[in-house]
């Protein structure tokens, strides 16, 4: 007998989830556009002054370097200090399922309860899920505190990735200066910084299943209002300056 072929709804039910709740690829997207909209502002910023093509490039190595290493500690920290607080609670939630499984039970069957779920079939479930300890403390993890005990992040991966996109992010205005200076380095920059922005924006659109065209046309915007702010600065400051 011939198999009929999957149905519609079929498909669409065998649809596959990122993982979003890790930190490294969301700590890899926004180093990306942290790092490009961070460095053409300070390059053009700096280049605005019009001072020596060296100063410009050891501005934009500093502000690389530092900026890289600055991002990698603040995910990290941040990080690790969200997945010891996640880790406590839940301790505290193993520590209450080991010495009160009653009660907890009860808890779990009220919270299905709440939803709309049958009484009768609610402890039916709770009973169930009560009988496996690791998934009594998962179940309890998700109803209770919103987390899954399996996903926490990891803060080095999250460290790590911005480590490394912010450097990416930052290094592309600065690679005209590598090989050139003056105004075609600075054309180069700016030209450079709106591919970019527009790309990082575009991905930003992808990543997040929101429209590609408006999440890179806010990208643009964003890096031109910093990198315009930051270029007139540079250029009234080095006009009064002497």
């Amino acid at each position: 007998m011939e198999e009929s072929p999957p149905s519609a709804e079929t498909e669409f039910h065998e649809h596959k989830h990122r993982d979003v709740q890790s930190g490294g690829a969301r700590a890899a997207v926004f180093g990306v556009s942290d790092g490009l909209v961070t460095n053409v502002s300070l390059i053009l910023g700096v280049a605005g002054a019009q001072p020596g093509g060296g100063i410009v490039r050891l501005t934009g190595l500093a502000g690389l370097v530092a900026g890289a290493f600055s991002m990698a500690a603040g995910e990290y920290v941040s990080m690790q200090a969200q997945r010891e607080l996640l880790e406590r609670e839940l301790e505290v939630e193993r520590q209450a399922l080991r010495k009160a499984p009653r009660a907890e039970g009860d808890e779990l069957a009220a919270i299905y309860t709440r939803r709309g779920i049958d009484p009768t079939l609610a402890r039916e479930l709770a009973d169930e899920v009560m009988s496996d300890p690791d998934l009594a403390l998962e179940t309890h993890a998700r109803e209770e505190l919103g987390i899954n005990p399996q996903g926490l992040g990891s803060p080095w991966k999250a460290a790590v990735s911005s480590f490394l996109a912010f450097g990416v992010g930052a290094l592309l205005p600065l690679l005209p200066w590598l090989v050139g200076s003056g105004t075609a380095a600075v054309l180069a920059s700016v030209a450079i910084g709106i591919v970019a922005s527009l790309a990082v924006g575009w991905m930003l659109g992808v990543f997040t299943g929101r429209s590609r065209l408006r999440s890179a046309l806010r990208q643009l915007a964003v890096a031109a209002v910093a990198a315009s702010i930051t270029f007139g600065i540079g250029r009234a400051v080095g006009a009064s300056g002497g």
